[in-house]
Formats: C-alpha cells, sequence, structure tokens
C-alpha cells in the first residue's frame, strides 16, 4: 500500500473530515498553517472544503471569487469541495441560475476543478482517491520513462533502416556502434565501415546521401531527361 501525503490546515480540525481521513491506513496527515487552501494532497493538488451555508456566505460577501483566485494562482492542481445535500442547498434558498452562474465561473474563468460532496466522510474519501492517484501516477513515472526510451529507439532505428542498404539489421548495429542517429550521419566512411556488415560500398552510399552537395545555382531552365 503507498503511503498518501495530506497536509490540513489548522482550522479544518473542527471538522470531522480528519475523523474519517484517519479511518484510511494509508493516509499520512499533517497539520499545518496554509495560508490559501485547506488541503494539500501529496504536494500535486490543493483543494478549498466549503460547506453548503459556507458557500453561499461567501458568494454573497463576495469572498468566494478573492479565495478562488488564490487557489487559481497555486503551482499546483487546485479545486473547491462542495459539500452538502439537496436538503443542505434547499434550506439555502438560492436560485438556481445563480449557483450554475458561479460554478461556470469558477471552471471556465479560474480553471478550478468543482466537486460535490454529501458530507465530511465524501469528502474525506476524494481527498483519499485523489492521493492514490497521485501515489500511483509517481510509481508509474519510471516505467513511463522507459517506455519513452524504448519508443525513442524505436524510431531511430526506423530512421537509419531506411538509409541506403542498410535496413533493420545494419540499422541496429550502426545504433549499438555509434550511440544515436547523429552519430551514425556524421560518421566518417572509414567510421562506418568498422561496423560490423557494412562494407565500403554502404558506407559511401551512406555518406552521399547524407553529405550536403555544394552545386552551382541552377540557371535557366532545366533539361529534361
Amino acid at each position: 500500500m503507498i503511503p498518501i501525503e495530506i497536509i490540513a490546515d489548522h482550522r479544518e480540525n473542527q471538522s470531522s473530515v480528519w475523523e474519517s481521513l484517519s479511518a484510511f491506513p494509508d493516509v499520512q496527515l499533517r497539520w499545518k498553517d496554509l495560508q490559501t487552501g485547506d488541503y494539500i494532497v501529496e504536494q500535486g493538488a490543493i483543494f478549498e472544503r466549503k460547506t453548503a451555508s459556507d458557500f453561499a456566505a461567501s458568494l454573497i460577501d463576495q469572498r468566494l471569487f478573492s479565495q478562488a483566485k488564490r487557489l487559481a494562482e497555486q503551482p499546483m492542481r487546485a479545486g473547491i469541495i462542495i459539500e452538502g445535500g439537496p436538503d443542505d442547498w434547499n434550506k439555502l434558498g438560492i436560485r438556481r441560475e445563480a449557483l450554475q452562474g458561479t460554478l461556470i465561473t469558477l471552471t471556465l474563468v479560474f480553471h478550478l476543478s468543482v466537486f460535490r460532496s454529501r458530507d465530511t466522510k465524501e469528502t474525506a474519501q476524494l481527498l483519499v482517491y485523489t492521493g492514490r492517484q497521485f501515489a500511483r501516477l509517481k510509481e508509474d513515472a519510471p516505467r513511463y520513462r522507459i517506455y519513452k526510451a524504448k519508443r525513442k529507439r524505436t524510431q531511430q532505428l526506423r530512421l537509419l533502416a531506411t538509409l541506403p542498404a542498410v535496413g533493420s539489421d545494419r540499422a541496429y548495429r550502426l545504433l549499438d556502434y555509434f550511440g544515436s542517429v547523429q552519430a551514425c550521419i556524421t560518421a566518417t566512411a572509414s567510421e562506418l565501415e568498422k561496423v560490423p556488415g557494412i562494407g565500403p560500398k554502404t558506407a559511401a552510399a551512406i555518406r552521399d546521401l547524407v553529405s550536403p552537395e555544394i552545386n552551382q545555382p541552377l540557371t535557366g531552365h532545366p533539361k529534361s531527361i
């Protein structure tokens, strides 16, 4: 099981989210005074948590958009978790149009991800699932780099195989010997001949193809062939 680090703002100790987080064995919870946001997950995502009543209050007194601006300026993915069920929203009396307009502004103007959760337990689950995704991506990163390296080598081999009289077998030998496509095409004919299977004719053909030609500029119309 990959450990997940979640940093929580000290003010969140008044909520029961931390109790739900503590129930997950892979969560390492740390408390900190956060200037922006309420939770930082795996140093890759920052979240502001708002109950339905908090959300409504911050919308009315215009704090919501200043908080959204600060979130959007953070050097990591940022989102807002809006917590509350249908009953909570019905009690607030916010017009649906106003709510929809606010959500559009948060997502399209501030580029924030907006999540809905029913209660503190679901909020904790959302944070944990986010952390697990980040942890999994970090674990897979070395394998992804290996895949990219293999893909690059395949592309290099295909490129070398198109050289005169080279083909796939000699392409392998050239790349193994010189280490890069650039080294292959800048090698002299005598250097190319040191590669097993590359004779004088093949070396000369490769050099003839990759060497820049120095010709006099053409004047008039080209002759018919």
